[in-house]
């Protein structure tokens, strides 16, 4: 999950949205698609395999076959059949994206900057961490890729992100006199009018759902099943057990589980007059709420909560020395640069690869040739 970073400032539209910056890791990309399984794609085959090329960098082929499991794991559980455009346009945006980590791996390989084994087996151990070996089978098996598949995820990631560091990142210098001038220019964004909480919450519902949708293991199926987990969790909490650990691995809210459950920063007028946010304002940084029970919108159905306060910031001006205000405007500098930076040196790079896109080719010529027959 993308970091979440604690806005300073006056509540208007802009504080009240989250700022989320999303750091480029290789893997992960912005598939807005929500549609389901379609026919493979088709391209240019391989002489040696006889398996489509969908493209080619330099001498490197990118086959038909990746470029499917990545679109299967993207529309997995979609409630309908896509068109054939909707198909076209998401293959298109995942074989860019291997094209542009294809050019990065063979400039890691000039620069002897391939992710090793030992990385590589580190990377895996976190992954598996949260879970025992059959929820990570299970939640590989629902991505519909295999152990394999994942390691040469994590390769290609930890590859990328080591050239992004050496090329890019490793470069970048933010000077005390940058912060003091960003705060002085942008002083206003750091008036707090009212406290801000930081927050995690563990999820559960009563909610079922269909059979064939791919569902997190253990995924309460009614509210007798409901009940029964979230009370598992909080006695697990009550024991010592890690609050983000357990969100990770048993929350129910896809939009916080990945990261820990952490909600990110909430003023304290987004809290009022809400069951869980009232709760959440009576606790003490570190604590966590009991059980919380609140029927959804359409009350078909019980949301369940265990809420945590990760920390509290009262409200008032923050001072240019607070440690937590030079550090958020050393890494926006950081974020900015970087971002700006990492677009320039794709450009760069992509000018220097040999690219044949045949697949991008083949939309091309069959749209010509569907519209000159019209």
């Amino acid at each position: 999950m993308p970091p979440r970073l604690v806005t300073y400032g006056c509540p208007s539209a802009r504080e009240e949205s989250l700022i989320q910056v999303t750091r480029c890791n290789g893997t992960t990309w912005p598939l807005v698609l929500l549609v389901g399984a379609a026919l493979l794609a088709t391209g240019c085959p391989s002489k040696n395999t006889g398996e489509e090329v969908m493209a080619k960098v330099n001498d490197r082929k990118i086959l038909a076959s990746e470029v499917d499991k990545y679109f299967k794991n993207q529309t997995a559980g979609a409630p309908q059949q896509p068109t054939k455009e909707q198909a076209d346009a998401l293959k298109l945006n995942i074989l860019r994206q291997l094209i542009d980590e294809e050019i990065l791996m063979q400039r890691a390989e000039k620069l002897g900057l391939l992710a090793t084994d030992e990385e590589i087996d580190r990377k895996l151990n976190d992954a598996r961490q949260p879970y025992s070996p059959e929820e990570f089978g299970k939640r590989l098996a629902e991505r519909n890729i295999t152990l394999d598949d994942f390691k040469r995820e994590l390769r290609r990631s930890v590859t990328v992100e080591k050239v992004i560091n050496k090329e890019i990142t490793s470069k970048i210098n933010v000077t005390e006199a940058d912060i003091d001038d960003y705060y002085n220019n942008h002083k206003a964004e750091f008036n707090l009018i009212e406290p801000r909480f930081q927050l995690a919450q563990i999820v559960v519902t009563s909610m079922p759902l269909p059979d064939n949708q791919a569902v997190k293991e253990g995924k309460a199926q009614n509210d007798v099943d409901a009940k029964r987990k979230i009370q598992q969790v909080l006695n697990r909490l009550d024991s010592g057990d890690d609050f983000a650990s357990l969100a990770m691995k048993y929350s129910e809210d896809p939009q916080t589980a990945n990261s820990g459950g952490d909600m990110g920063p909430v003023p304290q007028s987004g809290l009022q007059g809400t069951v869980p946010g009232e709760a959440a304002i009576k606790l003490k940084p570190g604590q966590y709420s009991g059980i919380i029970a609140t029927p959804d919108p359409s009350h078909k159905f019980t949301i369940y909560r265990i809420v945590k306060l990760i920390s509290k910031e009262p409200a008032g001006q923050r001072d240019i020395n607070d440690p937590r205000v030079r550090q958020f405007i050393h890494d926006q500098l950081i974020e900015r640069r970087e971002q700006l930076l990492k677009e320039a040196y794709y450009d760069v790079v992509r000018d220097q690869a040999k690219i044949d896109n045949y697949y991008a080719e083949q939309i091309l010529k069959s749209t010509g040739t569907a519209t000159q027959t019209k």
